[in-house]
């Protein structure tokens, strides 16, 4: 049986005080740097303001676990008057050479506490513009960086006619080619032949134009049914590339999360997928907050043998859970085996 044991400790971070990251941590990126020691994590949050600006935190780590926070202001903000005004969220992160390149959602108009029943609209619509602006879409956006702390934001890279967020890119390089995963929520029904939001795929020379999406996978299982997600960025093992998935269920709409096998000379064939999820919420700390229900995996590392893989939990907690490293893309690849 494919397993991730959630850490006994969780949830590892929390809100803090009533500043910028006073009512809700969740979402982060992770890497584990070698140099250093460190599990360095990239964080989701916000305070309690109506309008809900989202920011990125710094947090250290020696053992995977047990973090503290490394700055005590974001080390990545909405900037208010740019095409990110709103929010800079759901990080993904991986590094390639001396930089570290980060993919984020953002929207134009700062987004509003979205799980209240009064939850106001902070933005305007004018009467030409793009679509984006008109609905305050989620578009995604790189930035690039040396230490974690000072970033350089190069711009968009999904289509700003699409909601399009579960960006990320792979840590390497596939056949000369960067490789995008993506889930663009507009891309489904009439014309496509996935009904529901699925993950596509798309390559690219310079990380910044993109070429036409393909589509990857869709939703097949019942705990997947109402739409599917890239999770993590992928990470090579013996079978492949090992990329962490989530699914929505129509059901009783709660997250849960898959993982699938990936060709590592074409990323387009899938080896192996699990057809029953592999994490689900059960604790209280993953089904009562701001979304009840949910675990949402966006960060992975691989030390010692061991993977962890981190998560938010109901949209409110950062927590982590781990596997013997071979033991679980070996099950991966065996009982999904297609």
């Amino acid at each position: 049986m494919i397993k991730l044991k959630k850490y006994e400790g969780n949830p590892i971070l929390k809100p803090k005080g009533n500043s910028w990251e006073g009512l809700c941590v969740l979402n982060p990126a992770v890497i584990y740097d070698e140099q250093s020691g460190l599990f360095r994590m990239l964080y989701r949050a916000a305070g309690n303001d109506k309008q809900h600006y989202i920011y990125l935190g710094l947090a250290e780590s020696r053992d995977g676990f047990n973090f503290e926070r490394v700055s005590s202001t974001p080390v990545l903000s909405p900037d208010i008057n740019g095409a990110d005004g709103g929010c800079v969220e759901d990080p993904r992160l991986v590094r390639m050479g001396s930089y570290y390149y980060l993919t984020y959602a953002s929207r134009t108009f700062a987004p509003g506490q979205y799980w209240r029943e009064d939850k106001e609209y902070f933005g305007f619509q004018p009467e030409y513009g793009p679509k984006f602006l008109i609905y305050n879409n989620s578009v995604t956006h790189l930035a690039v960086s040396r230490d974690l702390r000072e970033w350089k934001k190069l711009g968009r890279i999904s289509d700003s006619r699409f909601d399009d967020r579960d960006v990320y890119v792979f840590p390497d390089k596939v056949n000369g080619k960067f490789v995008r995963i993506s889930r663009p929520m507009e891309m489904c029904g009439e014309g496509y032949e996935n009904e529901k939001p699925a993950i596509w795929i798309s390559y690219s020379e310079d990380l910044m134009e993109w070429g036409a999406p393909k589509l990857l996978m869709k939703g097949e299982q019942w705990w997947e049914n109402a739409k599917i997600g890239g999770s993590t960025p992928p990470v090579l093992c013996d079978y492949g590339w090992l990329m962490i998935y989530h699914g929505v269920a129509v059901k009783d709409g709660g997250y849960r999360v898959g993982a699938v096998v990936l060709d590592r000379n074409d990323p387009e064939k899938i080896l192996a997928r699990t057809k029953d999820f592999i994490m689900e919420p059960e604790f209280p700390f993953e089904t009562e907050g701001y979304y009840n229900g949910c675990v949402f995996p966006t960060g992975i590392c691989v030390k010692d043998g061991t993977v962890f893989v981190y998560y938010g939990a109901a949209d409110k907690y950062v927590c982590v859970a781990t596997a013997d490293f071979s033991e679980f893309c070996k099950a991966v690849f065996t009982e999904g085996k297609l």
